[in-house]
């Protein structure tokens, strides 16, 4: 199957959700390429950014895990690369 560039933008609204996130981030590493976290005072949530390189079942496996998460809100994006 290709390898697609994917990016995750995760916005944390309960820090209690950071165990089981920063977890299931975990279990995919070998499809991380960066990730960023930011926080966001004056709301008291945080941000976490990610870009992946992977095939679409295996970004779709991590986003449908973080999106089971509590807590959580994300949105995804995949690209195809073309040479």
């Amino acid at each position: 199957m290709e390898k697609r560039i994917g990016s995750v933008l995760i916005l944390v609204r309960n820090k209690s959700a950071t165990h089981e996130l920063n977890s299931t981030i975990s279990k995919f590493s070998e499809i991380v390429i960066g990730r960023q976290g930011l926080p966001l005072k004056s709301i008291s949530y945080g941000i976490i950014s990610l870009v992946l390189e992977g095939t679409t079942d295996e970004i779709g496996a991590l986003t449908g895990q973080l999106g089971r998460i509590k807590g959580i809100n994300l949105k995804s994006l995949v690209l195809k690369v073309q040479d």
